[in-house]
């Protein structure tokens, strides 16, 4: 467990290092996120008669949660190290280490998630507030709204770190890794409500975004802040959330074992 702990300091060390990039991620993050609020409120305004599934300020809200907690929630946050020890071959000589090969790089992204999100939500959640309506970030609906929401975040954190981690180590059975990474950015982005919320896409994917694991990622506790889903179908539905960080765990490791015998057989 030490050593687990060691190399999690390590990797939040390491990233505290590139502050540029995070003032470029902090910068990046504000232009998104005002192109996307201009552009849902000139849909809302030519659409005045129209009735939508969220409100206009709920809307706002959810872009706003998703600029701020962006790198927690991106599909694709690439492992250099993991991707060249598969690149080279070098997987092999996981096996005499004594750590677990698959514990140790769910740490390191884990580590690399956690630090590249607490460089940069603070300053985006402090501009966001200090906007005029209807620009701003909205209030949580309540206080049990928001205890909800940030234990739904923690939860979605070891979701996205799991998820990660399997596409990573998928790409030892491709040619190219590029195809695995851009299909699974496609379908975790479009999923989890990162390219627009769930409550507008069309009824047939609704329902495929129900079935799958993505919208625990960045719907179900954005919209859970807002009201949108109630306290008790939030509670009702942490359990399964946990469910399905056991199953893409279990997956992963599972995955992580026939990648390093695979490493072997390759090695001679």
């Amino acid at each position: 467990m030490r050593s687990y702990l060691s190399y999690f300091k390590l990797r939040i060390i390491t990233n505290i290092q590139y502050r540029a990039a995070a003032l470029a991620g902090v910068s990046t993050q504000l232009f998104f996120g005002f192109m996307y609020i201009l552009f849902y409120i000139a849909l809302y305004e030519s659409n005045a008669g129209i009735s939508a599934p969220m409100s206009l300020e709920n809307v706002i809200s959810y872009m706003w949660l998703g600029q701020a907690f962006y790198a927690l929630r991106i599909p694709v946050l690439k492992d250099s190290e993991l991707l060249n020890m598969i690149k080279d071959g070098n997987l092999a000589y996981e096996i005499i280490r004594p750590q677990d090969f698959y514990f140790k790089f769910y740490i390191k992204l884990y580590a690399h998630r956690l630090i590249s999100v607490m460089l940069r939500f603070f300053p985006i959640v402090i501009v966001s507030v200090l906007l005029p309506k209807p620009y701003n970030l909205g209030a949580p609906t309540s206080i049990g709204a928001f205890i909800i929401f940030l234990v739904i975040l923690v939860l979605s954190s070891f979701l996205i770190t799991a998820l990660s981690i399997l596409v990573h180590l998928l790409t030892i059975f491709t040619i190219d890794s590029r195809g695995v990474f851009s299909f699974y950015a496609v379908i975790g982005e479009l999923f989890m409500g990162g390219i627009v919320p769930i409550p507008f896409l069309p009824k047939i994917l609704r329902i495929i975004a129900y079935i799958l694991p993505f919208r625990f990622l960045s719907d179900f506790p954005y919209r859970i802040y807002m009201g949108d889903i109630s306290i008790s179908s939030g509670i009702n539905l942490i359990p399964i959330n946990i469910l399905w960080i056991i199953v893409i765990v279990l997956i992963g490791y599972m995955v992580s074992k026939i990648a390093l015998r695979k490493a072997v057989i390759q090695g001679g």
